[in-house]
């Protein structure tokens, strides 16, 4: 992701349907590090795995935390059947690491250490808009590219009102 700020006010790029992610951690018990911290560490581990390959469908990631006990990642993908496809493929580390975990819970070890969540949203277009000023690309516009806000509209009605030429073209709306 670039640092360069783009000046003036822009909109993101995307077009089509989003796929967003949220998934995160909490820290039940701060002391209770040997549970917590191989949960953090196996979340880095994937969103590597999942740099190094652009092609299982990841676009773009926020890290952020909510508070001292909770830490999450917004992410962007291409398409819901990326996301799944990644949460299911045996090859790919979420598996190995899901399936820890389970095994973890399920044997009583993790004991109220640590919590783990997820929510995943499918965006139609038309159901989404983003305006950032004095930027560098972020989030939405970050993953799909930052336009002029002109391009998409001034107001946020017009930025939701876009469709685009694919949209037009096959009478899908919002």
């Amino acid at each position: 992701m670039s640092n360069r700020i783009v000046s003036g006010r822009t909109t993101a790029n995307a077009e089509g349907e989003v796929a967003v992610l949220l998934i995160g951690m909490r820290i039940n018990r701060f002391r209770a590090v040997h549970l917590w911290l191989p949960v953090m560490l196996a979340m880095f581990r994937m969103l590597r795995e999942l740099e190094r390959e652009p092609a299982r469908g990841l676009r773009n990631r926020v890290l952020l935390t909510a508070s001292p006990r909770t830490y999450y990642v917004v992410q962007y993908w291409e398409s819901k059947e990326k996301l799944y496809a990644y949460a299911t493929a045996p090859d790919a580390f979420h598996h190995k690491a899901w399936a820890l975990f389970n095994r973890k819970e399920r044997s009583g070890r993790l004991r109220g250490g640590v919590g783990i969540w997820h929510e995943a949203y499918v965006v139609p277009e038309g159901s989404y808009e983003a305006i950032y000023g004095d930027m560098p690309a972020f989030g939405l516009a970050a993953a799909y590219g930052q336009v002029p806000l002109d391009k998409r509209g001034r107001y946020a009605k017009d930025r939701f009102a876009y469709r685009s030429k694919e949209a037009e073209a096959t009478g899908k709306t919002a």
